[in-house]
């Protein structure tokens, strides 16, 4: 018997991942990938060339009838009246904006936190879009001139698959507009004021589409998707519910939930975003995340296995190592020039053991702060689940109830921002109110806290502060 097929796309800061579902129960029946290349700054080509290698790896789209992109947030792809790339895209990770984030919050006077969270949910950070805006405008002032539309790079990746005629008929979602930071999800509408602010003029921007609805069609006629941000595909592909948390431990560490209202931090920790289906996303991101344990295990020259098996050996606490994790500066603090720290350096300490576990402590540590800064928005939190890459490792899941406090649910693993977009095509192509229930099997859950997490907590956040105050003072 036949059977309705649809393509999920997650074109990621690293790679090109495609899979290909059954459109009614969600089975996996082929997938490709391809890698992006290195840097936080790329030519939005790459991209195209990675998903027609993805594409051919996974069989190709003969015989699929949807599909959809999701793709990092936030990066910069500035379009020429003729729709040209006039640079290459600045990336989420490209820290160079941060005095043009800080700027911008200046500029709004006395209370510009507060301003920007009110406008736009979030307070503007290097990584937003905004943010690098405002850098183009000072530093490239002839790109900036020259720049007639802005999209992300998945607004970029759609239009591509449409045949990118003119600049009018690109197209967004909510939950990546929301990551601009001249869009506001309680609205639903731009601030071109803002954007006008960071670039100094007009640019026509992507018009922003509702869950569920089609981007269009590809010169084949396979139906397109909305699309979607990352965060916002992978709620998605593991069917977040209000109250579930999602902690995701890729390159970048993301702590965040579905909610039924909008979130606007003055402090800036926590972003208010949108989700994919209509309601709210607050999210908190840090910059180090599962590098910090790929980094450690280089240091110790042994692979994952190994490295975990070291991490499990140490005891809980590590004897009071910490690790301050803030080995590419980070986000959340949004400190860009910070480094990494170690603090509790002993003889009994300095072993191969105690560092491997103080760094899986001191990361889960920095992503339980952003939990907190969620619960301190008022998002409730019921179920945890952990995904990633570093959610793979045995001493992750087995360490990480005691320091969030809470048990933590492990979904299978899978590529779970492309299966959201797989999803979302299958919901553009059925034309439904709501996307199709794909639910998986029972997810596993793990223990919960221990005896040792108040001191853990404790003991890191001591360390945490130091370091920051360490930058106040030298600053």
């Amino acid at each position: 018997m036949s059977r309705t097929l649809v393509a999920g796309i997650d074109s990621s800061t690293q790679s090109c991942k495609v899979v290909i579902r059954d459109a009614e129960t969600g089975e996996l029946v082929r997938e490709g990938r391809a890698t992006h290349p290195a840097g936080s700054e790329v030519a939005p080509s790459a991209w195209a060339e990675a998903l027609d290698t993805a594409l051919r790896e996974a069989g190709g789209l003969a015989d699929v009838a949807a599909l959809s992109v999701a793709a990092q947030q936030h990066g910069m792809v500035c379009l020429d009246e003729q729709g040209e790339v006039i640079r290459p895209a600045l990336l989420w990770n490209d820290t160079r904006s941060a005095k043009a984030a800080d700027d911008l919050v200046a500029e709004a006077g006395a209370d510009g936190r507060a301003h920007w969270a009110s406008a736009v949910g979030s307070v503007p950070l290097a990584s937003f879009t905004v943010s690098k805006l405002r850098w183009l405008a000072e530093h490239e002032p002839g790109s900036a001139a020259r720049t007639a539309g802005v999209v992300l790079p998945h607004d970029w990746l759609t239009w591509q698959l449409a045949g990118a005629k003119s600049l009018t008929t690109t197209s967004t979602d909510r939950s990546d507009a929301s990551g601009t930071g001249y869009f506001s999800p309680a609205t639903n509408s731009y601030r071109t004021d803002l954007l006008r602010t960071a670039l100094g003029h007009d640019a026509v921007l992507p018009t922003v589409l509702q869950p569920g609805q089609r981007a269009g069609a590809t010169p084949d006629g396979l139906v397109l998707g909305v699309g979607a941000g990352d965060n916002a595909a992978a709620a998605l592909g593991v069917e977040l519910r209000p109250g579930d948390v999602l902690v995701s431990i890729g390159t970048s560490g993301t702590v965040f939930a579905v909610a039924e209202a909008p979130t606007a931090d003055a402090s800036g920790a926590v972003a208010g975003f949108a989700d994919a289906t209509g309601r709210f996303l607050p999210l908190v991101c840090t910059l180090n995340a599962a590098r910090v344990l790929d980094a450690t295990a280089r240091l110790l020259r042994v692979d994952a296995t190994e490295f975990s098996d070291l991490a499990l050996r140490a005891p809980s606490g590590c004897d009071g190592l910490v690790l301050v994790p803030y080995l590419e500066g980070e986000r959340t603090p949004d400190r860009p020039e910070a480094a990494g720290s170690l603090h509790g350096l002993t003889m009994g300490t300095m072993s191969a053991e105690h560092l491997a576990r103080a760094a899986v402590e001191g990361m889960l540590c920095a992503l339980a702060d952003g939990l907190d800064a969620l619960i301190d928005q008022g998002v409730s939190v019921g179920r945890i689940l952990l995904v990633g890459g570093g959610a793979r490792s045995e001493a992750v899941w087995r360490i990480a109830p005691s320091i969030f406090g809470r048990p933590v649910t492990l979904p299978p693993p899978g590529e779970y921002v492309a299966d959201g977009a797989a999803r979302q095509a299958a919901w553009a192509l059925s034309g439904a109110a709501e996307p199709p229930d794909w639910s998986r099997n029972p997810y596993q859950e793990h223990a919960g806290p221990t005896d040792r997490t108040t001191a853990i907590r404790q003991r890191y956040a001591q360390a945490r502060d130091q370091v920051l105050n360490r930058l106040v003072t030298d600053s």
